[in-house]
């Protein structure tokens, strides 16, 4: 243990001494003689949760945040009782509390310590609020690296760094800046190559300290509720994430066309210039699926209404939008114009459903329609009240996407840009204030959103996204980092925010592109979308304020460079969907940064700009102007340049020259990148053939791709196909072996192969044990050859 010394600490309490214990089957309480009782649950041999009350009692155990379908389950569990101190025993850690204090360490089975109580749980009792400040101090160790904690616009490395979580609409926000629209109390640690996660389940105002008050102590701490965290052990950060987005829950696969391009601005009306923008893309042939409406289509700001000046048959227009292959996706924030007669109002008054302060009234605020009430979407009949609102829009227009802003909630004209503290929530059964809620309420506005918007859509795939999220979100939505700002700065923080996002269980964001407020150079558009559309959610998106910001709003050659790279998007698809595919079956994240892809390598640990796309490609954008190259960093292994097929030998930083229309993008050996042809939209052709790239490496690797019908349920009935592909390479020799399962047909019948880096010349090709000559098989003499889909095995073999 690190510490031995009795403690008193600006005058916080601390538990004394342990004097009993009881055990239910996989949960422990320990008493101390002070009325401190801590609950440690085993879940998993390598997920342990801690739960401290000062009360002598716990309070109900509820979460929003945890997915109560997770599994549970251990392989082994033991408790020991020594003189000093109680070991709980996993298959995969031990835990030590202290008897004198209860204090806590966490070490492996070999007895290398993971994680260390330094001042441990301590509280201040909050007179003001009746409650407690509750506090959590752990032993840092020299050279630990933390990362984590969703959408914080600092180095992805939070090491020397203070952090507040208060969900806050934080318009034209700047880097280091705290805090903002989310809300996820869960970081990595990573330690002499060993990786642990904590997650902070507590949805108050919460604060985290990576050793930037005291050298080696991380501390966090809320303003009220419990100290309740979640320990999940590695060693390896990829197994750390993956058990944190198992316990907070996965998204549903969406419909692949809310994987394509879209285009957004505050706002596109009337109708006449919606068509005019739409019209525009397809002419100038840069892909897009999806365009937004803001909140000018509506009757003054009122929610669920249509300006019938600017769209005098929505319904007619969505249609025709649908024709040309945009899908139309809409705005819909929390605050609820006061005007009773406007029907959405009248029937929440009617009904009771409005937050109220603390003395009766209901909540009022002033948001875009002027004076507002707002639902209590913690109370599950107003969640189903506004998810029954979704019909006209969903079922009737055919809108097919909706998009929850300003849900902090925010409000304007008020100090602190929020409700008032004293407001009530019913929080499912759990009355509390504006304190425990805040946090949350951005995330059941999206969640009864989801509900509503799944109901009428069935049986096609909801989408939806939403500006401010708490822990476990994802299960409901997508989400966007908020009022970006048109800044070099910018681009480098929408790098970070991404990778931090996914690495915390967010994997479906993006930021908006060429940034929201203020307005870009062309060269800071082009570079902005040469990253964007690498990100799982892709839009640009802008207050209008400034000028426009669609492509051609720029010169020819940004129009070309944008063309070039949504092409390659649209191409990408195949491999975006498997990586999501990936994500909701493992909790795979679909960034990975350089420290999560090789946390053995030391040089990863504080790099932010490179990342790896699914699992095989890496990108690097450019972050400043009038570059013609950078310096990166490739982590170990063979890369193929994807420009020019160059192999490069990675573990080593290097220079990489690149012209305006492109960006370091690497290929590791022996993957194997499955593209569609382009399209203009999702769903625009069909395919006779896909091509898969294929990258020689003397060895093995495999790689997947997963097909579906792109939209509905079915594969949740087992009709999908998931191809998975092994590739090994020998000095004259290459195989491919396919293995495929599930039910789902393609349309396409064949692969176009594309070979890159053969260290041969072909001499004879090999389907399934037939021998084929070369003047049969469609090989072209050099790289590309065409083979029908079903193969099981291809093998070229050299002279």
């Amino acid at each position: 243990m690190i510490l031995n010394q009795e403690l008193e600490y600006k005058g916080d309490l601390f538990p004394s001494k342990i004097v009993s214990f009881t055990q239910e089957v996989n949960s422990f309480d320990f008493f101390s003689d002070n009325s401190v009782i801590l609950r440690v649950s085993v879940i998993r041999d390598s997920l342990i949760r801690f739960r401290y009350t000062t009360k002598g009692y716990f309070s109900n155990d509820f979460s929003y945040a945890i997915d109560k379908g997770q599994s549970h389950g251990y392989n082994f569990l033991e408790l020991l009782e020594s003189d000093d101190v109680y070991q709980i025993k996993t298959s995969k850690v031990v835990c030590i509390i202290r008897k004198v204090d209860m204090k806590v360490a966490i070490f492996d089975l070999d007895g290398k310590s993971i994680l260390e109580d330094e001042l441990g749980f301590h509280w201040e009792e909050n007179y003001n609020f009746g409650g407690n400040i509750v506090k959590m101090s752990k032993a840092s160790k020299e050279g630990e690296s933390f990362y984590g904690l969703g959408d914080k616009a600092s180095h992805l490395n939070l090491k020397g760094k203070r952090l507040e979580n208060w969900a806050t609409d934080q318009y034209a926000f700047h880097k280091d800046q705290e805090p903002l629209y989310k809300v996820v109390p869960f970081y990595i640690g990573l330690q002499n190559k060993m990786a642990y996660g904590v997650f902070f389940d507590n949805t108050f105002k919460t604060f985290f300290d990576f050793c930037a008050e005291r050298r080696n102590v991380a501390s966090f701490w809320a303003e009220g509720g419990e100290m309740n965290y979640y320990f999940i052990y590695g060693p390896k950060m990829q197994d750390v994430v993956t058990t944190y987005t198992h316990l907070t829950g996965k998204p549903e696969l969406p419909p692949l066309w809310a994987l394509g391009y879209h285009q957004c601005k505050w706002s596109y009306y009337p109708e006449n210039k919606v068509k005019e923008v739409t019209s525009k893309f397809r002419e100038l042939r840069i892909p897009c699926d999806a365009i937004y409406l803001d909140i000018d289509y509506m009757d003054g700001f009122r929610c669920f209404t249509w300006n019938k000046d600017y769209f005098p048959d929505p319904k007619k227009m969505v249609a025709e939008l649908a024709e040309d292959g945009f899908k139309t996706v809409v705005i819909i924030d929390p605050g609820i114009k006061i005007d009773k007669e406007y029907s959405v109002y009248a029937e929440a008054l009617a009904n009771d459903y409005f937050c109220k302060r603390a003395d009766g009234p209901y909540m009022k605020g002033k948001v875009w329609p002027g004076e507002c009430n707002f639902p209590d979407y913690t109370n599950p009949e107003v969640r189903e009240w506004w998810a029954g609102l979704f019909k006209e829009l969903i079922s009737d227009i055919g809108v097919k996407g909706v998009w929850n802003d300003m849900n902090e909630p925010a409000v304007m004209d008020v100090p602190g840009k929020t409700f008032p503290m004293d407001v009530r929530h019913h929080y499912d059964g759990n009355p509390c204030s504006h304190r425990k809620a805040h946090n949350i309420y951005g995330t059941q506005m999206a969640r009864a959103t989801y509900e509503g918007v799944k109901r009428f859509s069935y049986p096609k795939r909801p989408f939806i996204i939403t500006r401010s999220a708490y822990s476990g979100a994802q299960r409901y939505t997508s989400s966007w980092t908020g009022d970006n700002v048109a800044s070099w700065e910018h681009l480098w923080i929408a790098n970070i925010q991404m990778q931090r996002m996914s690495m915390s269980g967010m994997g479906f964001t993006g930021s908006d592109i060429g940034g929201f407020a203020e307005q870009p150079s062309g060269e800071l558009y082009a570079r902005w979308i040469q990253l964007g559309v690498f990100h799982p959610f892709c839009r640009t998106h802008s207050s209008g304020d400034h000028g426009d910001q669609e492509p051609w709003s720029f010169d020819e050659e940004v129009v070309d460079i944008t063309r070039k790279f949504v092409e390659l998007r649209y191409q990408l698809l195949p491999y975006l969907y498997t990586m999501f595919w990936e994500y909701i079956n493992d909790g795979v994240p679909m960034l990975k940064p350089l420290v999560y892809f090789d946390q053995e390598d030391p040089q990863t640990h504080y790099r932010t700009d490179e990342f790896i796309f699914g699992n095989q490609i890496l990108v690097c954008p450019i972050l400043e102007p009038n570059a013609i190259g950078r310096r990166m960093y490739l982590p170990k292994g063979n890369w193929y340049n994807y420009w020019t097929d160059e192999i490069v030998s990675g573990g080593k930083e290097f220079w990489v020259g690149t012209d305006y229309d492109q960006i370091p993008i690497f290929i590791k050996e022996g993957a194997i990148i499955p593209k569609y042809p382009v399209q203009q939209y999702v769903g625009e052709l069909e395919f006779e053939e896909i091509t898969l790239d294929v990258y020689y490496k003397l060895g093995k690797e495999k790689s997947m791709l997963y097909e579906d019908s792109q939209d509905g349920y079915d594969y949740s009935k087992g009709r999908f196909s998931l191809s998975t592909f092994s590739l090994r390479g020998k000095e004259n020799e290459l195989i491919i072996q396919q293995h495929t399962e599930g039910k789902f047909e393609t349309n396409y019948k064949r692969f176009k192969i594309v070979l890159h880096g053969l260290p041969f010349q072909v001499a004879s090709i090999e389907f399934d044990n037939d021998v084929i000559s070369l003047e049969n098989a469609q090989y072209d003499g050099k790289t590309i050859l065409f083979i029908h889909k079903d193969f099981t095995e291809l093998h070229i073999t050299g002279k």
